[in-house]
Formats: C-alpha cells, structure tokens, sequence
C-alpha cells in the first residue's frame, strides 16, 4: 500500500468544455504512467451504458483503459481487483444506495486507504469522498440506509459551490445560508465549498487546492473564508488549526 491518493473535483464539465476537459493535466499529472486502467462507477446516473462510453472515450483519449463497474458481474470483486477508481457525478442519493446495495462502502475504502490505489471523483464522487453527503445540493430522490459516505476525508464538501447572485431577485437560500444551518447541528464536521473549476489534491496528510476558481471553507461557529488555488489544505486532515485567510 501507500499514503492516500485522491483527486476530488468540484465538476466534470465547465462551461465551454467537454467532458473533464478542464482537469484532465491534472487527471493525467494525478494518475501518472503506472496505472494503465480505471475502474468507472456510474451510478450516480440512470442511464449507466451512456455513461461509462463517455467515460471510456476520455480515458482513453488520456491513454488509459477503462472498465465500469456496472458490466462487472462481481462488483466487490471489481473494487478488490482496480488500479485506480473514478466515481462520476449525478445524483448523490442514488449513487450512494447503489454503494451500499453493492457492499462496496468497506470495499472502496480498503483499496484507497490502506492499498492507497488513487481515487477520483467529480461532483457526486466527490460528495461520497467526503464523512457524509448531508451538504450535497441534490435532491434525496432514492433513500440511501445511512447519509454516512466512504469517509476518505474527514469533513465535507459542496460540489459547484456558488456565491449568491447581489442582481438576482431570487430569495431562495443561498448556499452560504444552508451550509450554516447544517453547522447549526452539533458536531459538524468542516465545509469546504468547491467552485466549478476547482479541485482537492491530496496526498497522505497533504491537501492542496488545484484550479482556477477558488474554494470558500466553512467551520462551524466561524466566518467563513474565502483560499485562492495554491491554498495548503493539509490542516482539514489533522485538525489542526487553519492557515490564516
């Protein structure tokens, strides 16, 4: 085994790009040359067949191989046998359920936490990363038997973080407001909002901001701050205390 390797990406798609067009250097600098296949799991989406051939075409077109889970007739022998495992985006809810109908929770945390193959995951797969998906923005359209994720991390992220509109009328919640309510509960965990085109790279104990929009990180009780791509993001994953803004 090794340290931990993940790659959690705010979104697979920013505007005016395709498919992981925006991350894939990072993509590549993350998985390197000794991987040579990746294990797709598309369940955050309905149609899974559609899925991992897109999935499959952007691999390929970055020089990996690439096989999804869903074609597998043994799921957790799919997990126990990966070089490298990438979950996409979609639905939250439904993607963490077909984790646990799959027994893939322990499974997928074994391989990434104690075998230290690397884990990536955008949106969705980034969310179930995290300790739990309660600061998801999907809607809970399946009932998955636990909030509680694969818990590579020990805090939680908001995918496609967004700042609030000071032209808009909308006076819905911003997203600044419902994570503070989530902080409201005790014993919360740290929220770090990913902006679309933003990533977290983090290797063993060390965590570092990637991309090009920023992050904004909320800890209970406090202001939240606002960390330029560069931040040093290590102190989320030792508890120790944050970097000044």
């Amino acid at each position: 085994g090794g340290p931990r390797r993940l790659l959690l990406i705010s979104n697979s798609t920013l505007h005016g790009g395709g498919y992981l067009g925006h991350c894939q250097q990072h993509i590549q600098s993350f998985l390197g040359q000794k991987v040579k296949r990746v294990l797709f799991i598309p369940y955050a989406l309905h149609d899974r067949d559609a899925y991992a051939r897109t999935a499959r075409e952007k691999f390929e077109s970055l020089g990996y191989g690439l096989d999804s889970i869903h074609e597998s007739c043994d799921p957790v022998e799919a997990i126990r046998k990966s070089e490298a495992i990438f979950i996409g985006g979609g639905n939250t809810f439904r993607l963490l359920k077909a984790l646990y109908d799959n027994s893939l929770i322990q499974e997928i945390r074994k391989r990434v936490l104690e075998d230290g193959i690397p884990y990536m995951g955008s949106s969705a797969g980034t969310n179930v990363a995290t300790i739990s998906i309660n600061t998801t923005n999907d809607m809970p359209i399946v009932y998955p038997p636990s909030l509680q994720a694969l818990g590579l991390v020990p805090f939680n992220i908001n995918p496609h973080y967004l700042d609030p509109d000071i032209k808009r009328t909308h006076m819905g919640e911003t997203r600044e407001e419902r994570i503070r309510q989530y902080h409201e509960e005790p014993n919360t965990p740290p929220v770090l909002g990913l902006r679309e085109g933003t990533m977290l790279l983090v290797e063993g104990d060390k965590a570092t901001l990637q991309g090009v929009t920023g992050a904004r990180l909320f800890l209970r009780g406090k202001k939240p701050t606002e960390h330029e791509p560069g931040t040093d993001f290590s102190f989320l994953l030792t508890d120790s205390k944050p970097p000044k803004p």
